[in-house]
């Protein structure tokens, strides 16, 4: 068995994240039991970031 390509199609065979029932995001890790987007599983509090979140870019209009 080669160590390249061939090799990493064996690593798709189980499943990694299952949908959270606090966030429901497919994040929840099931051999870690915590939530990667939310935290849950971890700690009672959210997990967020301010750069997680997008930026929102508001247009100033010109006053008339």
């Amino acid at each position: 068995m080669v160590k390249g390509t061939p090799s990493m199609g064996k690593r798709s065979k189980g499943v990694t994240h299952i949908k959270c029932r606090r966030c429901g995001r497919v994040a929840y890790n099931v051999s870690k039991k915590y939530c990667a987007a939310c935290g849950f599983g971890r700690s009672k509090r959210i997990r967020r970031y301010s750069w997680s979140s997008r930026k929102v870019n508001r247009v100033r209009l010109p006053n008339k």
